[in-house]
């Protein structure tokens, strides 16, 4: 079995790769990605994954914490995700949206909107990043 941690995965071999995600826009709190509306993110019935969803908000909170603690010496990883689901999605896209909640020394917290390509509200998340030294 191969080691665990600290190895890198080509960005088209990993999930996030797999599943189509963008980063649109980092700043400063503030986060932005999305995917196409693909057969490879939905469910057997053709509606998105659920799955899909969390990944997506797990990807945009912990890159976004990964810009500002990674240049200190620091790693972060997501710790809890839960994932609200309130409507099928509509459009070619999901986008998702981030705000920091919270910056703290081992722990951020983030609450991330995702809206289809008609601008609908469709899910959300509230994403908590755990930062530990690398």
């Amino acid at each position: 079995m191969p080691p665990v941690g600290g190895e890198v995965v080509a960005e088209d071999d990993c999930l996030d790769g797999v599943l189509g995600f963008q980063v649109v826009s980092i700043g400063d709190g503030e986060a932005v990605a999305r995917f196409p509306v693909e057969d490879r993110v939905r469910q057997r019935f053709g509606l998105v994954h659920g799955g899909a969803y969390a990944a997506l908000a797990e990807m945009l909170a912990t890159e976004a914490t990964v810009a500002v603690v990674h240049p200190d010496g620091y790693a972060a990883m997501g710790s809890s995700n839960e994932t609200s689901f309130l409507k099928p999605a509509r459009g070619a896209w999901i986008t998702a949206r981030a705000k920091a909640r919270h910056r703290g020394r081992t722990t951020w917290v983030w609450d991330v909107d995702h809206t289809d390509g008609e601008d609908r509200l469709v899910a959300v998340s509230r994403i908590t990043i755990a930062v530990r030294p690398r």
